[in-house]
């Protein structure tokens, strides 16, 4: 195999491994990649379009986390307002 069929091979299978994290459930531990080079001329497209991905995907999160933000601060005002009613222990000896 010449040299840039592996470089190709090689983003291929990172490109390959980064759109599998984007669609997973939960965190991927990622580390960059190393002596990979630049990305092959004929992958640029498929890396561009990764990349807009990438960040529909943390948009989508980040509107996920201000939103249970939000619900949790609306819960942690009800709880404020809410008084203790009748005995907070229950004596079971007895």
């Amino acid at each position: 195999m010449s040299p840039d069929a592996e470089r190709r091979a090689a983003w291929e299978a990172v490109l390959d491994a980064l759109e599998a994290d984007l669609t997973a459930d939960g965190d991927v531990p990622w580390s960059e990649p190393t002596a990979l080079g630049p990305v092959p001329r004929k992958l640029v497209g498929r890396a561009s379009r990764l990349l807009a991905a990438q960040r529909d995907r943390i948009a989508t999160l980040e509107g996920d986390r201000r939103a249970t933000l939000d619900h949790l601060g609306a819960l942690r005002a009800v709880d404020a307002t809410r008084e203790p009613r009748g005995s907070v222990y229950l004596d079971a000896s007895a």
